[in-house]
């Protein structure tokens, strides 16, 4: 699969909103009526059999309203608090604005370390492939009741790059309260031009980054750069664009002024690449069968499996190895080693039986897999 060139061919797509889109920076309430008319954006990219991830900032902005704090930055306590109350209602929004659609909402809230521990990303990859394979829009949010400041992303445009990863996203798209990257800030510097396609960032490209411009904006253009950097490693193209207009989206497949961040790739052909550089912990050796079903593009289930070798965790790089002694690919484990060598050469049926728990059917999915 070639790697994407335009909205109209995104398979698979992340929208990241900030809170000076969903929240009226005067009276601290929702923006009912923007709000509205995205989740008409989404339903039409639902019905033209998109997949849709929505990364929304706005809890810690909704729920200082409702406790009355001051505006300005707030100490770590008062702003997990605030998210505490304002995640409940920001959640409830999205659920009242999409299912007239018929669309059902997931809420999904992460840390940095759920990124980062390989154990925590396979569940949470897992879950939104789950949730987008039953139809359902997922909401993401940082946990901000519990982050602190050494295991938080920090602002929602990294957080955002990092879901559009994880859901093997081909599009993220940065509504923004600025319609694309300039040579400088816009804001201050009238001789600023807007770039609209950007191939590779480059130092010249990282070096037009600037400081938020926004009161209610935690990021700015650097952190979109740094998005940008994460998401196109990852396959997917990314799109920074003015996010306050009528039905956003719609305006972007109308050709509205964007900057569009070129993919290294496709999401599948990238994560490939990934599992394929890492060195591996472990062997699983498999019999003919198993070898000739890897072959057509099967995943590796524990009938299949000869020997196990190696200390390895849930997630860790495993070497498959055929009957003859050959190395035939790579895979992320789906189960540590102590398990692994429980269940080889036995049925998935027996998995719960053996284990204790009705684990994955399979020790290696052919998602998390090179050959």
């Amino acid at each position: 699969m070639a790697a994407l060139t335009s909205y109209d061919n995104a398979r698979r797509l992340v929208i990241k909103i900030g809170s000076a889109l969903l929240v009226d920076a005067d009276s601290g309430a929702l923006r009912l009526d923007w709000l509205h008319e995205l989740a008409a954006d989404v339903a039409a990219a639902k019905a033209a059999g998109r997949d849709v991830v929505i990364v929304s900032s706005g809890s810690i902005a909704l729920g200082r309203r409702v406790l009355d704090l001051p505006h300005g930055a707030l100490p770590l306590e008062q702003s997990q608090a605030a998210a505490a109350v304002g995640q409940i209602r920001l959640a409830r929004a999205y659920e009242e604005a999409l299912t007239p659609h018929g669309i059902t909402t997931a809420q999904v809230l992460v840390t940095l370390e759920d990124s980062l521990n390989r154990r925590r990303y396979l569940n949470s990859r897992a879950t939104l492939g789950t949730l987008l394979s039953l139809g359902v829009v997922p909401i993401v949010n940082e946990n901000d009741t519990v982050a602190t400041d050494e295991i938080r992303f920090g602002d929602n445009d990294r957080l955002a790059a990092q879901v559009a990863g994880l859901a093997g996203a081909d599009l993220l798209v940065l509504l923004s309260d600025v319609d694309g990257l300039y040579s400088a800030n816009p804001m201050t510097d009238l001789t600023a031009k807007h770039i609209p396609y950007v191939a590779e960032i480059t130092p010249e490209i990282e070096a037009m980054g600037t400081a938020a411009i926004s009161e209610t904006s935690n990021g700015g253009m650097t952190t979109k750069l740094l998005a940008a950097k994460t998401a196109t490693a990852a396959g997917c193209a990314m799109v920074i664009m003015e996010g306050n207009v009528s039905s956003p989206m719609r305006a972007l497949e109308n050709g509205a002024r964007h900057t569009w961040f070129a993919s290294k790739g496709d999401p599948q052909v990238a994560r490939k690449q990934w599992i394929a550089a890492m060195k591996p912990k472990g062997e699983m050796h498999v019999d003919d069968g198993a070898a000739r079903a890897l072959a057509r593009g099967n995943s590796l289930l524990p009938a299949g499996v000869t020997h196990v070798s190696g200390d390895f965790l849930r997630g860790d790089p495993i070497a498959i190895v055929g009957p003859d002694g050959a190395v035939l690919g790579k895979g992320l484990s789906g189960y540590e080693s102590r398990e692994a060598q429980a269940i080889k050469g036995r049925h998935s049926r027996q998995i719960a039986e053996i284990l204790g728990y009705a684990g994955r059917a399979a020790l290696i999915h052919r998602d998390d897999m090179v050959l």
